[in-house]
């Protein structure tokens, strides 16, 4: 092999300690950019040609030799070499090794610290937008459930204990809700990542008369970055993404979370289908839940590379420090778990079948219509915290009696006060009592409806959830 053995070059006499060198490398997990590094490579060599400072036909040569390599090292053809301790210079060395010379000159006014937060940058713009589309999958696998459960009526929960009736509907749309602030925080965070920083150097720049914008626009940046220290020595825009990364597998581990409780036989709300669940190797009667508790689990590990991405950044002096390293395997662990997360609910929530009678049923046990008592006695002219307190002791007098709120009689009622008329036993009803909640954001029927309308236009769905 012809080209450079690493970093290291002329300036070094001896060899890297092998420990150091294992340490040193990264091209196990950088190999990730290959696609970026060379998409990064071809327009700065395509810009040294338009600024004379190599050859056309060197950036030919280039452009043609770096497609080749990318396609070698991608199908195996060319195996990654540790020693040559990241994809940077694997790629360069291999593209020295084909075209000799003109290779030589690619590394021309660039850095690998610019070179590097370039295609960290193309990752992170790429990862966005991957995680974007998923997202909304699992948001258009939300909408079709809602769909078909718009009627469909069960407790909603304070505390873990039954509250107030809701809408399924209602219920799953929380999750969308969540989902699309999620999108909007990859969004926000792809945005500041869209800025180039090739051209930055190591830290101070190039004394040769390059072009940086003419290599944003080749790659798709909106801009280029305003400060070469900053470019090269700062995360930020991988610490915003895991961040919103975080925060996604955080609603995903919520919605595990009560995947797990409901299709428990204590709730029995749903089941999941057989494709995300295992067995005992033991009790033969088993249907776990494991992907569900999976993707609860690994909330804490994508928090955790936040955590490890903050913890490298805070006490580095400006500008590159090799620490920075150290930010990409979170980077990539968190990218990934969240959306192989993403796909999973997206097929558990497809899977879910509700079991809609237990679910009604539930409603029936717990006095879950004693605001509504509240609440008509406040129509009625009574303050609400008198109306409150005098539910609150008609619940203690169902609950003596052994029977439902609704199951009191008029008299009964009417003693604990007078306000109480025949009409009250319409507000004793579930399914009024949610239509009766008809605001924005409430779970009336008109409204969830609407709401339903409002994000099948957003994400280009039909009425039963299909693309159209």
């Amino acid at each position: 092999m012809s080209g450079p053995k690493g970093a290291r070059g002329r300036r070094f006499e001896g060899a890297l300690d092998p420990i150091a060198a294992q340490v040193n490398a990264s091209v196990a997990f950088d190999r990730r950019l290959l696609p970026h590094d060379v998409a990064g490579s071809i327009a700065h060599a395509e810009m040294l040609a338009a600024q004379g400072l190599i050859t056309a036909d060197d950036a030919k040569k280039i452009g043609e030799g770096l497609r080749r390599v990318e396609a070698q090292l991608s199908s195996g053809e060319l195996t990654w070499d540790d020693a040559l301790e990241d994809v940077h210079m694997n790629v360069e060395a291999r593209l020295i090794d084909q075209i000799g010379e003109a290779g030589r000159r690619l590394h021309t006014a660039r850095s690998r610290n610019d070179q590097v937060a370039t295609d960290l940058r193309l990752y992170a713009l790429a990862s966005a937008e991957q995680l974007i589309h998923a997202i909304d999958e699992v948001r258009a696998a939300l909408v079709v459930q809602a769909r078909k459960h718009v009627d469909t009526l069960l407790p909603g929960y304070t505390h873990l204990q039954r509250a107030q009736p809701v809408r399924l509907a209602h219920h799953l749309l929380a999750y969308e809700a969540m989902l699309e602030r999620d999108r909007g925080r990859l969004a926000d965070a792809a945005h500041r990542a869209d800025e180039s920083p090739l051209g930055s150097g190591a830290l101070a720049a190039t004394t040769l008369p390059i072009d940086r914008e003419r290599t944003a626009r080749a790659l798709g940046f909106s801009d280029v970055t305003h400060n070469s220290l900053d470019a090269v020595g700062d995360r930020d825009f991988a610490i915003e993404l895991v961040a919103a990364c975080a925060l996604i597998q955080v609603h995903l581990s919520r919605l595990g979370e009560e995947l797990v409780l409901w299709t428990s036989q204590e709730f029995g709300f749903a089941k999941i289908g057989e494709a995300y669940c295992s067995g005992s190797s033991l009790m033969p009667q088993k249907m776990n839940p494991d992907l569900a508790e999976l993707v609860r689990g690994k909330a804490g590990r994508v928090v955790g590379a936040w955590v490890t991405l903050v913890t490298v950044v805070k006490g580095l002096p400006l500008a590159y420090n090799k620490d920075l390293q150290e930010t990409q395997e979170p980077l990539y662990d968190a990218v990934e778990t969240v959306s192989a997360c993403l796909a999973i609910a997206k097929g558990m929530i497809a899977s879910l079948q509700f079991d809609t009678a237990r679910m009604r049923a539930a409603i029936d046990a717990g006095h879950l219509v004693a605001t509504e008592l509240a609440d008509y006695l406040v129509t009625k002219g009574v303050p609400f915290r008198e109306a409150h307190d005098i539910a609150g002791h008609l619940v203690r007098v169902a609950s003596e009696r052994g029977v439902e709120l609704a199951a009191l009689d008029l008299p009964t009622l009417q003693a604990a006060h007078p306000s109480f008329a025949a009409d009250v036993s319409e507000w004793l009803d579930p399914a009024r009592a949610v239509d009766r909640r008809d605001l924005t954001g409430g779970p009336a029927r008109s409204r969830v409806l609407a709401e339903l309308d409002r994000i099948e236009r957003e994400l280009g769905l039909g009425a039963e959830g299909d693309a159209g």
